[in-house]
């Protein structure tokens, strides 16, 4: 007999990992928009007819491993008739029949919602995500030429509201994974792809590149950020504000050190003289989640050591090791981008 504290163990183990998947902010079987409802229920259909053929197979296993068994002359041979229906009916008919079934609620899943390429039911994309090694470039196009502006891994979106989102891709195939609004669709050099995400209630909705693109790729993550209507449109207005005047002496020097300092020929500021655009766009860089595409919290402690040492952190990546600053240069760096919110 199975003591009753393995018995408990077993039961918790379970429950915690029961626990864990519900938690998952990438969970598929969680979803916050129509599209990731509509993928959610039909891999439960999946996950529910593979249980029952399953148990179903099972129940024939141990009924054929207790039944009675008998003599070989008790049996009809291999080639009786009787065995050949049994063959066609279990081994071709039925499962043929299940995965028609499945087959067909997948399409009608994936013609539920345009995706891909589709662009002649979709309408002018309101935003544009470019995948880089290793991180994401964000340009919301709405509005006129002088109010679009550029973004990096986060997608910001009012709730209840579709969002059309061109996908491009500025150097290998990546893909475009929010599980709990949406499915995955690539972003393939030279071709342009389109995805439709909405989602029902505020939050931040943890995404990543689904596609091998290289050594980083597990450090390409992206938020999709649902705001209410009002406060989307708050924040956009925002957004396309230049950057503002550093608010603390201390922080107005990490300005003069950070226009200094190799940062300009990489990175964008607007409202400075900084126009690189080989990196991500940093003129409001301190409001965002996290840094190195999301890799690390935005936190002090956490740029001063990307900024100092980011091969060590996402080797490979094209942000380089900048050792030439004292202490006080880099924490009045780190002072003037938190400032830039």
């Amino acid at each position: 007999m199975i003591p009753r504290a393995r018995i408990l163990a077993a039961a918790a183990s379970v429950a915690a990992v029961a626990t864990a998947a519900c938690e998952d902010p990438q969970n598929t079987l969680s979803p916050a928009g129509p599209a990731a409802h509509r993928i959610a229920a039909l891999g439960w259909f999946v996950l529910i007819t593979f249980s029952i053929v399953t148990i179903v197979l099972w129940v024939l296993v141990f009924w054929l491993a207790t039944r009675r068994r008998g003599t070989l002359q008790a049996h009809l041979p291999v080639d009786a008739p009787e065995d050949r229906r049994w063959i066609l009916i279990g081994g071709f008919a039925i499962p043929v029949l299940i995965l028609a079934m499945i087959f067909v609620s997948t399409l009608k899943t994936m013609s539920a919602f345009p995706i891909g390429g589709d662009s002649a039911h979709m309408a002018p994309p309101v935003v544009r995500v470019t995948g880089h090694q290793w991180w994401w470039e964000v340009e919301y196009l709405a509005g006129n030429i002088n109010e679009q502006v550029v973004d990096a891994n986060e997608v910001h979106i009012p709730t209840g509201t579709p969002v059309d989102i061109e996908l491009r891709s500025y150097d290998v195939i990546h893909s475009f994974w929010v599980p709990r609004l949406h499915g995955k669709v690539d972003l393939i050099p030279g071709v342009v792809n389109r995805i439709r995400i909405q989602a029902d209630q505020p939050g931040e909705y943890r995404g990543e590149c689904a596609e091998f693109c290289g050594p980083q790729h597990a450090h390409m993550i992206l938020y999709v950020v649902a705001h209410a209507p009002a406060d989307y449109a708050a924040w956009l207005r925002h957004v396309r504000e230049p950057a503002a005047a550093p608010p603390e002496p201390f922080a107005a020097h990490g300005r003069e050190v950070f226009l200094g300092a190799p940062c300009v020929l990489c990175h964008t500021v607007r409202g400075t003289e900084a126009r690189g655009h080989v990196g991500p766009d940093l003129t409001h860089f301190g409001s965002r989640l996290g840094i190195a595409s999301n890799t690390l919290p935005n936190d002090v402690a956490s740029l001063e050591a990307w900024v100092t040492h980011a091969q060590s952190i996402k080797p490979n990546a094209q942000m380089p090791n900048l050792t030439m600053f004292t202490g006080e240069q880099l924490r009045a760096l780190v002072a003037y981008l938190q400032s830039l919110q």
